[in-house]
């Protein structure tokens, strides 16, 4: 396995942009123990950890919500309204509730929030439509400065990323990929770039300058139990954007959902393979042909939430590597340094010292 992580220029990108909006990106960087000086002075390449880019994400959201503008980017990913939404909805049995839960909402908070799902469904084709409108101002937008770059097609982006965070969310939500059938975005093509990427995420046709802004998925799928709780979305809030960057480059799945359920109580001790099957409503041998189909096993996603669980703490708690080894399951401080520099390259004292170093000093 191998940590998630993102290029030193996508944390550059965003400052920039927080810089363009007139917003102390120092002090919104420095909040979660960061210097844009040093992030800069990377190469844009530089492996960091996407957890950091999580953070100054959600930090960065907080200040621009003060601003007193929708935020019209990501389906409002990260902001109050997105979170309180996860809340209304998770109590939901079905996907299908949970989208018409979530549709009632975004009816109400429109005039606040600048953007709807609509689930569209004629009751008899085999396949469903959930619409995602955003309000767009196409020129001076005050969350969209003349200074930034993406100025000039802010409606793309708002419109595309809208459909990317509710096809990864609906798929955190049943712990299954959504298959997407055909994706269109009401929005002019951009650049062949931007096309491929999001056509990776979605692995579907993929169209632009439509009529509609709609993801196409089968009727199925409304019927698929959410696999999650109240205790597994405070988790998932809390690293949103880790979240999505990690279905970007994996889909969500069966996988997906046993990390965030097995990650909330981990100082407890790992629950059974029998307790993680009753969690996800499906029999033992559902669950091991699933994971055999996703190409892992628990034991896999058991070091895999080991490394993004060590990695969060050696950069926010003063833990020892002896308790953090303990904390993890491990009986040997050094069985931990040895599993941990085969997760990252690095031991846990040297990772921890090069990520601390683009902080505060």
């Amino acid at each position: 396995m191998t940590e998630i992580t993102v290029g030193a220029g996508k944390l550059v990108r965003l400052l920039d942009y927080l810089e363009a909006l007139g917003l102390d990106s120092v002090s919104i960087a420095g909040s979660v123990n960061i210097l844009p000086a040093r992030i800069k002075a990377l190469d844009p390449g530089e492996q960091l950890p996407a957890l950091q880019y999580a953070w100054l994400y959600k930090a960065a959201v907080k200040e621009m919500q003060k601003l007193g503008h929708p935020i019209p980017w990501g389906a409002g990913l990260g902001t109050e309204a997105f979170e309180l939404m996860c809340h209304c909805i998770i109590s939901c049995r079905t996907l299908g509730e949970a989208l018409h839960l979530a549709e009632r909402y975004d009816r109400l908070l429109y005039p606040l929030i600048g953007y709807n799902i609509k689930l569209l469904d004629d009751g008899d084709s085999p396949s469903v439509k959930l619409s995602y409108r955003v309000n767009v101002e196409e020129e001076g937008s005050a969350l969209a400065p003349g200074n930034w770059d993406r100025s000039g097609y802010q409606s793309i982006v708002a419109r595309a990323s809208g459909l990317e965070v509710w096809h990864a969310f609906c798929g955190w939500l049943t712990g299954r990929p959504l298959e997407a059938e055909e994706v269109r975005v009401a929005a002019p093509f951009l650049s062949q770039e931007y096309f491929e990427a999001l056509a990776a995420v979605f692995n579907c046709p993929l169209y632009f300058d439509a009529s509609e802004n709609t993801l196409k998925f089968p009727r199925e799928a409304l019927e698929r139990r959410l696999v999650h709780t109240r205790d597994s979305l405070a988790e998932f809030i809390d690293g949103m954007v880790y979240h999505l960057i990690a279905a970007e480059r994996a889909p969500a799945s069966t996988s997906s959902a046993i990390k965030s359920l097995v990650s909330i109580d981990l100082h407890r001790g790992m629950p059974s393979f029998t307790a993680v099957a009753e969690s996800l409503h499906m029999s033992e041998s559902s669950l091991r042909r699933r994971l055999q189909k996703e190409n892992t096993s628990y034991q896999a996603l058991k070091d895999e939430i080991r490394c993004e669980v060590a990695i969060d703490k050696l950069l926010n708690e003063k833990l020892s590597i002896a308790d953090l080894a303990e904390y993890l399951g491990f009986t040997e401080p050094s069985s931990f340094v040895r599993s941990f520099k085969g997760w990252t390259g690095q031991t846990p004292k040297a990772y921890r010292e090069r990520i601390m170093s683009l902080g505060q000093a």
